[in-house]
């Protein structure tokens, strides 16, 4: 028998071009790995509000994560046209966390929570937690609430 030779495709990559492959590699696969578990982190929050007075105007629900943001810049927001009784919103894929839902009855559309000369609100509001201020809306602590998991809150509207 005669002698058999096998060839092999040669691969000329240098030993700086294998590094940057691995590198490359390596990389795709963290920024997959965070991409997953930013994805199967993301929870849904079901508001339901209840005692909403009338259709009259829109309810306006927004999502905050922190103090200093808190009632001046809503992470999430909707806003849904008012029925009288009881209205539900959900919000889908928002990440684990802490956060504040706060609630307004914009019934004449204005855009913001309109109240007398003394500062009292002339419009439904709600906190979560059904959280209350003693002179004016309550503290981002007394509102927040955990999310680490597909969560359903039930807020109260108050009309003054």
């Amino acid at each position: 028998m005669g002698n058999v030779n096998f060839k092999f495709a040669s691969h000329s990559l240098n030993f700086e071009e294998k590094i940057n492959h691995m590198k490359k590699t390596i990389l795709f696969l963290v920024v997959m790995g965070c991409a997953l578990a930013i994805t199967v982190q993301a929870q849904s929050l079901t508001v339901s509000i209840k005692n909403v007075k009338s259709d009259k105007g829109t309810i306006r629900v927004g999502i905050f994560n922190s103090q200093t943001d808190f009632l001046k810049k809503q992470l999430y927001g909707q806003i849904l046209k008012s029925k009288n009784g009881e209205l539900q919103v959900v919000f889908e894929n928002v990440p684990v966390g802490v956060y504040a839902v706060s609630i307004i009855h914009d019934e004449n559309e204005n855009g913001e929570l309109d109240s007398n000369f003394f500062g009292i609100p002339k419009e439904g509001f709600g906190f979560s937690n059904d959280a209350m201020g003693t002179f004016g809306p309550p503290s981002f602590e007394k509102a927040s609430f955990k999310l680490n998991e597909n969560t359903a809150l039930t807020i109260n509207l108050k009309y003054m």
